[in-house]
């Protein structure tokens, strides 16, 4: 499952240097995850770190349209991060 940033967030830049797949980046007018990079820092954490720091509750959430299993965001690690295996 890859992840959403709600219109919520304040941009307050806690998230992007946080994640270990440069998956999320400033949009529009918010903060934006790549679905195609996020792997829910599976791989690399026990939770996903930007979650983990965003001050604003529940402004990141699974995204409803991105829904993978834990196998499937472990293939997805293996080929972002294929020089680490």
């Amino acid at each position: 499952m890859a992840l959403i940033i709600k219109d919520t967030c304040t941009n307050c830049d806690m998230c992007e240097p946080e994640c270990p797949n440069d998956a999320i980046s400033f949009g529009d007018e918010i903060y934006e995850i790549n679905p195609q990079l996020c792997t829910e820092c599976v791989g690399f954490y026990e939770e996903p770190t930007c979650v983990k720091v965003c001050p604003i509750n529940n402004c990141i959430i699974v995204d409803p349209d991105n829904i993978e299993t834990e196998d499937e965001l472990l293939g997805k690690f293996a080929e972002i991060h294929s020089d680490l295996l």
